[in-house]
């Protein structure tokens, strides 16, 4: 049971293709065709970012694809190295002003620093249309080496780095993926299935040491299927901390959210961090499904002493990690929210290729095949 625990740190990925062959649904018919999914996709991606940035108070940015690898910028997923970016040497000048450069994996760092590019005051944020690659990924049907998401980061005050705050704006962000429900069943009543009940009005909050309680001889992924029978939408507040069984909940990268942070003051009892994820029930897959994973970001003090407990204290000298240490950017909460994965979900399909273009090995686009799944090329 350690063994399975500690392999199920790293995230994503069933890791394998026989079973995969059996976790994709026998009996799947897309309820909407092809040129009606293209259709659906850019009006509720319009729908998400617009009542996005109104519920956040967000302006919509552009964000980088390649950064520097010196500036730190690049977002390393967790702690344990597992997922390396894409880097590639740019021979500017033959040679004579080069620049080692690297695709982001996610926009999370360079947001914070762009809150105080783009002269955003608290209360303010931006929102980013982000495309990035991750290249380590076990390819199936909800993870992809192409990653969409509508990341966004908003300034706030010290004393919002509480529990209340960061319920109140996942709050917020839940109205929006409902709303879009909403409006995606207007738009294609066929989508309005028994089979896959709408997402609740109410998200459950959850932190890791209580779903642990709940569940101590399971792996994370299994607490997470077991919680979702119960409560079809959670967020799991505390994601990185580790549990008294010794592992944190999941991995989670040192030097943007706050997991260590302790709140036992406001639950009452012995939890800590700052972040979570939102998970629900995808009943088309039967599977759990991630939409977003954000968080307050660390302070000086935080980001010191989770760069310790992750030994990776030699970041603390990039230009990013000083900016934290020295005060030079804003206190931030951010999050990303996946695009694919939100858009399978609310569209009823079984595999992220039908609403995202991008590569997948030819074993897998065999099996969608035989189950009547069409990966879009």
């Amino acid at each position: 049971m350690v063994s399975n625990k500690q392999a199920d740190l790293a995230g994503p990925g069933i890791g394998d293709y026989n079973e995969l062959e059996k976790i994709l649904p026998r009996d799947y018919r897309s309820l909407l065709s092809v040129r009606e999914t293209q259709q659906a996709i850019f009006q509720i991606k319009r729908y998400i970012e617009d009542h996005l940035s109104k519920e956040l108070n967000l302006m919509t940015v552009e964000v980088p694809l390649i950064v520097d690898v010196e500036s730190g910028l690049n977002d390393l997923l967790d702690r344990d190295g597992s997922r390396t970016p894409v880097s590639f040497h740019i021979s500017n000048d033959y040679d004579k002003h080069p620049i080692d450069a690297q695709v982001v994996q996610a926009a999370t760092k360079w947001k914070r620093v762009g809150l105080r590019q783009f002269e955003c005051r608290v209360g303010e944020g931006i929102c980013t249309d982000m495309r990035a690659v991750r290249k380590d990924y076990f390819l199936d049907h909800d993870h992809s080496a192409y990653v969409d998401q509508w990341d966004w980061e908003r300034v706030i005050t010290a004393g919002e780095r509480n529990l209340v705050f960061l319920k109140e704006v996942v709050g917020k962000i839940w109205k929006v993926l409902v709303g879009a429900e909403r409006f995606a069943l207007e738009m294609f009543p066929q989508l309005k299935d028994d089979r896959y009940p709408n997402l609740p009005e109410k998200l459950t909050f959850l932190h890791a040491e209580e779903i642990l309680d709940m569940y101590p001889d399971l792996p994370r992924k299994q607490r997470e299927t077991m919680v979702l029978q119960q409560y079809p939408a959670i967020f799991i507040i505390g994601i990185g901390w580790p549990l008294k069984d010794g592992y944190p909940h999941e991995n989670r990268a040192a030097d943007y959210d706050d997991w260590v942070t302790d709140t036992s003051r406001e639950t009452g009892k012995p939890t800590h961090g700052l972040n979570g994820d939102i998970l629900v029930w995808n009943h088309v897959t039967r599977r759990r499904h991630e939409l977003t994973s954000m968080g307050i970001r660390v302070t000086a003090e935080t980001l010191k002493l989770q760069l310790e407990m992750a030994h990776q204290l030699d970041l603390v000298t990039r230009e990013y990690h000083q900016d934290i240490l020295n005060h030079r950017i804003p206190l931030s909460i951010g999050g990303g929210i996946g695009q694919s994965r939100t858009l399978m979900l609310l569209l009823r399909k079984a595999h992220l290729g039908e609403v995202s273009v991008t590569v997948w090995p030819k074993i897998l686009k065999d099996i969608c095949a035989k189950k009547n799944i069409l990966v879009l090329e």
